[in-house]
Parts: structure tokens; sequence; C-alpha cells
């Protein structure tokens, strides 16, 4: 069972999010369990302080070492498969291949770092690894830790039922194909004729196909640094000679 252990300031965050759709149904069924730490919990004095002035100047504070160190010691995790995590702006952007490797963790520490970030001790001697989800920044670490543990259980067996992961984005390095519902026919915009045919062969080509076309056109990245086989080649190629002036 993998255990998320988030180390916060603001443990508060984590409640709504522990008790909502699919985070509380995989709790329920115990198949992974999150436990959330409150760094203040180990604050230096009884002021509760955390946090001091950067060496060098600067503006805002910096979270200590000691408060850091403390509650992640407090976890007494084996030292073996696990992976410690912070979240920097300066980090490695998660992408769908690494929410998989992740998966292969039996305990994973998200250190949420707050105010200017941390001293950079606890980078260099906690993290495994620093994470970003963009080219922006935020207040704290609260907001990505929720996205990466979402991310990472709908890939643990029986959280997800199997079928509704195997079309979902960066599935197979494309993205998801367009979707629609009922109506058919909503104020003259019809749904393409194919899904609605019946013809599960003609629906799974559609399917490919448009994917592929979304990945195209959205992602070209995606097309560029990645592999596929001939089949997906072909329709690249042909999408390559009909958008010629949007590829170039």
């Amino acid at each position: 069972m993998i255990k998320f252990y988030v180390l916060t300031l603001f443990s508060d965050f984590f409640q709504a999010f522990k008790n909502t759709s699919i985070v509380k149904k995989g709790l329920e069924k115990e198949l992974y369990e999150i436990i959330v730490k409150n760094i203040r919990d180990f604050a230096i004095n009884n002021y509760g302080q955390v946090d001091d002035v950067p060496y060098g100047g600067g503006s805002g504070m910096l979270l200590r070492c000691e408060p850091i160190f403390s509650s992640y010691e407090s976890l007494n995790l084996p030292q073996g498969n696990k992976k410690v995590i912070f979240f920097s702006p300066k980090g490695r952007k998660i992408d769908h291949n690494y929410i998989i490797n992740l998966t292969n963790f039996e305990n994973i520490v998200l250190i949420c770092g707050h105010y200017e970030g941390v001293d950079q001790r606890v980078i260099d001697t906690l993290v495994d690894d620093e994470l970003s989800i963009g080219d922006f920044v935020l207040t704290g670490g609260e907001i990505p830790a929720m996205a990466l543990i979402d991310s990472t259980i709908r890939q643990i067996e029986g959280v997800i039922k199997k079928g509704s992961l195997i079309d979902e984005s960066f599935t197979d390095n494309l993205l998801e194909h367009r979707q629609y519902t009922r109506p058919s026919n909503f104020r003259g915009m019809e749904v393409p004729k194919v899904l609605t045919s019946g013809n599960h062969k003609e629906i799974e080509k559609y399917k490919l196909e448009d994917a592929i076309r979304e990945t195209f056109l959205k992602r070209r990245d995606l097309i560029e640094k990645n592999k596929f086989n001939l089949e997906i080649q072909k329709i690249i190629n042909k999408m390559k000679r009909e958008f010629q002036n949007e590829f170039s």
C-alpha cells in the first residue's frame, strides 16, 4: 500500500481533500493512506516559530531547517522504497510517466514549502526530487501536493475502473479524443455521425484518429518527442501534410 506523508503548515487544506470524491472512496477501501503532519507542531519555540529571515538579505521569510527535519524524522520511515518530494517553481515539471513511476514507491513524502521557500539544506539533505506543476509561482506547495496525490491514486488498482484509464490523455503519449453526450443535436451543433452509428470498429478508428488530431493541434511537442507505432505514425504523417502551414 502506498502511503503519502504530507508535511505542511496548513493541514486543514487536506481535510476536505481527503473527504471528497474518488480520494475519499480510495481511502475508505484502504487502497492507500494520506498522513498529514503539521510542521508547526515542531516549531523551535513556544511562539510557534518555523521561519526566519534569509542570510544575505532579501524579501520574505524562509522555513527553517529544524521544524522540517523534525517533522520528517518523526515519520520513522525505512531507508528504501521511498521518495521525498519538494514542490518548487525550479523543479522539473510533473508528467504522466513520472506519476506512473511514482506508484512503485511505498512511502511518498511531500514537503510543502511556504513564504519564500525552505532552507537549502532541507533540499540538499532530505529531498529526492524537486517538482513543479508549471512555470508560475504559487503561495505554497499544498495545491501541487494535492494534484500529485490525485493523479497518482488514479493509477492504483481498484481506485478507478481500468477501462476508464485506457483512453485518458497522455496514455500512449496522446491527448484524449473529443467526447460528446446527449442531445445529438444542440442548436444545430451535431455529434459526429460515426459515434452514433453503432459500428464499433469505425468508432475505435475515429477515436484514435481524433486523439492524434487533438495532440497534433494542441501538443505538438508530444508528437515530436515520442515514438509511435506504424499505424499512428502513418496518421501523423497524413496530418503533417494536411496541416503543413500550421506545423511549420
